[in-house]
């Protein structure tokens, strides 16, 4: 037999086919164990897997706050546009409201003249031009008084309790944008029992 001493040697034949009993026989093996250097290269192997898992890791946490930070940033960005954007359509309204009085002189000097009805047109087109920004116009006479919308300059004295608050008419006008108010209307307030005090 191989596995007996030879000359004081003792050989452990691992092949098994060799043996008398086969794997699958039941015979229990020696345990195998393996060379050192490859238990060292296992041990780099897994320590560099776990590293490996650490960095993916911190890389995918960096990278999830890398895209939140670029999505505050745009929503801030936008905002800052909107803002900016506001202001300037803001200012236009000026505009709006010259047109609105070289209307009324034009209207007195004679209600056919052709100037009339070219700065009519040309507050119309810019009316369109606001419009297509999302401007509008707000409605506020008949309305009931609302100081989200509206600024009062003044009070109306009327002897109706139902007109208290409402809107008689509008000083200057007010518009929105995207349904947020671009610019309060000025207006006139009906008060019951009031004297006609401006507030």
């Amino acid at each position: 037999m191989a596995d007996e001493p030879q000359g004081g040697i003792h050989v452990v034949d691992r092949r098994w086919w060799a043996r008398a009993e086969t794997p699958a026989g039941g015979a229990a093996d020696e345990p195998f164990e393996k060379p050192g250097y490859v238990q060292e290269l296992e041990a780099r192997v897994a320590a560099k897997d776990e590293e490996l898992r650490a960095t993916l890791t911190r890389y995918r946490e960096a990278n999830a706050e890398f895209e939140q930070t670029r999505a505050r940033l745009r929503r801030d960005v936008a905002k800052d546009v909107e803002r900016g954007t506001k202001a300037v359509l803001a200012d236009l309204l000026d505009v709006v409201d010259n047109l609105d009085r070289a209307i009324e002189a034009a209207r007195a000097a004679g209600p056919d003249s052709v100037l009339l009805q070219g700065v009519e047109m040309v507050r119309a087109q810019f009316l369109a031009k606001l419009d297509g920004h999302g401007v509008r116009p707000l409605d506020a006479t008949g309305e009931q008084f609302d100081p989200a919308f509206h600024e009062a300059a003044t009070t109306v004295p009327v002897s109706d309790p139902a007109q208290d608050g409402i809107v008689l008419g509008v000083i200057r006008q007010g518009y929105s944008i995207r349904g947020e108010v671009l610019r309060p209307a000025v207006v006139a307030v009906a008060a019951f029992g009031n004297e006609g005090v401006a507030s």
